[in-house]
This record gives C-alpha cells, structure tokens and sequence, in this order.
C-alpha cells in the first residue's frame, strides 16, 4: 500500500489515461499486466478513474518494464495507435474546436498541464518548415514514453487534419528498434531515430489549414468549462522551476537554451523569471546544470552519438569545455564513463543470456 501510495502521489503527474489500452496490449502479448501495474506501485482499479492523477515516473517504469518483459520493443506506440482525441480528456473538447492546426497545437500547449504535469511542447516555424517537439520529463530515459507520447500527438493531428496529414517526418532521439513495420504502419512517413529531438517534422503552410470539425461556440463554452475547473481546482498552478526545467530541456539541444530564450518562451522577461526562481530558491544556471546533467549520461548511452555531437547538444560549442564539466561534475572523463558502461552493459547481457540459455 505504501508503494502504491508513493507511486500515485509523488512527483510530476500524468491522468490515470495515460495507461488507456495497456491491459489491452499487455494481454495481447501474454504479458501479465496486473503484476506489471503491482511492480509499479499502481494497480487496474486506476484505470477505471481516468482523472485521477498518479505518477509520471511510475507511468515511465511500468511501460520500459512491459516493454522488456514482454520482449516487445514497440509496447508504447501499441497503445498510442488506438488512442483518440478523448483520450486527454476536457481538454479534448477545446482542442477539437480550434479553428486552425495551428490554433490546435497552440492550444494544446497552453493547456498540457490538464492531462500531463511532465509534458514539455515547442512549436517552432523557419523556412517554411515547423517542427513540434516534444519531451516527456521523468528521471530516467524511455523510449516507450516518448513514442506513446508522439504517437498520441500524431493521431490527434490526424483526427483533425484528416487524410491530407502528411508529415516530413516523424523524429525520435532513441536509437530505432529492430523492427519498424508498426512505426511504418502508424506515422506512414519519414522515420528519424537517433534524432535531436523527439517529434513531429511537417510543412509550415499545414498550420494554416481550416479544421472542418471547428465549432466557435463549443470552443468558448469549453474554454470558459476548463477556467471555472481551474479556479476550484488548487493544482492548477505553474510553478517556475519545472516550467523552466521543461523549457530548458526542450531548448539544449538546439543550442537556444539562454536565459533570455527561456524567459521569451515562458512569456516573462529575464528579471521576473530570474526574480520568481531566487524566490523559489534556485537560479537559471543551477537547473540548467540540472538538465545538462540529467542529460549527458543518456546521450554517452548511445554509442551513435560522438563526443563533439554530445557537445553540442548540451550547449557547448567546444569539446574541450564538455569534457571539463562533465569531469567536475561525474569525477571522471565522459569517455572514461562511456568505457565503463558499455563494459558494464556487455556484462549484464552476457548474464542475461546465460539465464535464458540455462
């Protein structure tokens, strides 16, 4: 009981939704998802509350659990191929009525904290091309979360775009399993793994195209529902550090993660920002040391990504500089770790497959 509790409770929170069909494609796969659900502090009865808050990192163990249990490495995206707009719940409504794609991804922006504490978007238009990021903050790497995630993103692009949705590509900073025939089914378009960041790539124009299901008058209604939800509701807050954290992790990896664009993106001037986090106890520089630390060890991870390109993805524009923060930082050289790790890494699979062998 005390794990469950601690599960549902502690940290950033996610709707209980966010689990909708894992019984499903649990059982489809002879996966016991009852013993997966009571590993992760969490349990069936959830799924019958899907407003009920719980843990995003219990969300993220569960599915990279399920995921190697169940030997299927595409766990995350079976569920998000049968995912609808209601899914996310109120703000569905809202969403579904925008008049534009573009209104709708901005909308849903706003909105993300309705269905997802730990979810970080950014809709950015250059040269003609727009790009909608998207991260799923949690204490540890997961791919299944990320293509859940984007997967849920795609669909609802899909459920108000129609037929004419046609992405350039769909872009994933893991590296790609070894089947894609899902991924193929699903996204029917360019596939880009190993990528700077998790995402959806698709031409700027397609953010101008009318919805043919906008409703002005359900929109307003639905806009005025979610602000009286908010105004009885305590945890509709937005507290500066995570949102800052969220920005900052979104920004990195494009080198745009300065103090003045964070401010920019958050809609508060360098001052006010800097003066709520002196507030709240923390500064810019200590959560981006936070991120680029967070982040560092899953970029060694992953053998595709050299040095000078981890460089650049936490915003240093030498190596040199990286290599003597992460020394001061972790006690050792980046390629020291990455050295022990992959050693570590081998042994561990060798472990594995002696067990399974014997």
């Amino acid at each position: 009981m005390r794990n469950e509790l601690t599960a549902q409770t502690m940290g950033p929170r996610v709707r209980a939704a966010a689990l909708t069909h894992f019984p499903e494609v649990a059982e489809s796969l002879g996966f016991d998802p009852r013993e997966a659900l009571r590993h992760a502090g969490l349990n069936l009865n959830l799924l019958k509350h899907p407003e009920q808050r719980i843990s995003t990192d219990a969300v993220v163990a569960l599915l990279e659990a399920s995921a190697a249990g169940s030997g299927c490495a595409t766990f995350g995206l079976r569920m998000a191929q049968s995912r609808k707009l209601s899914s996310i719940g109120v703000a569905s409504m809202l969403i579904t009525h925008q008049a534009t794609l573009r209104d709708a991804l901005v909308t849903t922006i706003e909105n993300r904290y309705l269905f997802n504490e730990s979810l970080a978007m950014e809709l950015e238009e250059a040269g003609g091309v727009a790009i909608l990021r998207q991260e799923v903050i949690s204490t540890k790497p997961s791919p299944q979360a990320a293509e859940l995630a984007v997967g849920v993103l795609f669909r609802m692009c899909s459920d108000l775009m129609g037929a004419q949705w046609r992405p350039s590509s769909v872009n994933f900073t893991h590296s790609a399993p070894s089947d894609l025939r899902l991924h193929r089914r699903v996204f029917a378009c360019r596939l880009e793994f190993d990528s700077e960041f998790n995402g959806i790539v698709f031409a700027a124009a397609d953010l101008a195209a009318p919805n043919p299901q906008a409703d002005p008058a359900v929109a307003r209604y639905a806009r005025q529902l979610i602000e009286s939800l908010s105004q009885q509701s305590q945890s509709h807050k937005h507290p500066i550090v995570p949102e800052v954290r969220k920005a900052i992790y979104l920004m990195l990896p494009t080198g745009r993660a300065t103090v003045e664009s964070v401010a920019q993106a958050l809609g508060m001037s360098v001052r006010s920002m800097q003066r709520q986090l002196d507030e709240a106890g923390t500064s810019f520089t200590l959560l981006l040391n936070a991120v680029r630390s967070a982040l560092a060890p899953r970029y060694l991870e992953n053998p595709k990504f050299n040095l000078g390109r981890i460089s650049e993805r936490l915003g240093y524009s030498k190596q040199g500089s990286f290599t003597r923060w992460f020394t001061a930082q972790f006690g050792q050289l980046p390629s020291n770790w990455r050295e022990r790790e992959e050693a570590r890494h081998h042994l561990h699979n060798q472990g594995r497959a002696r067990a399974q062998g014997g």
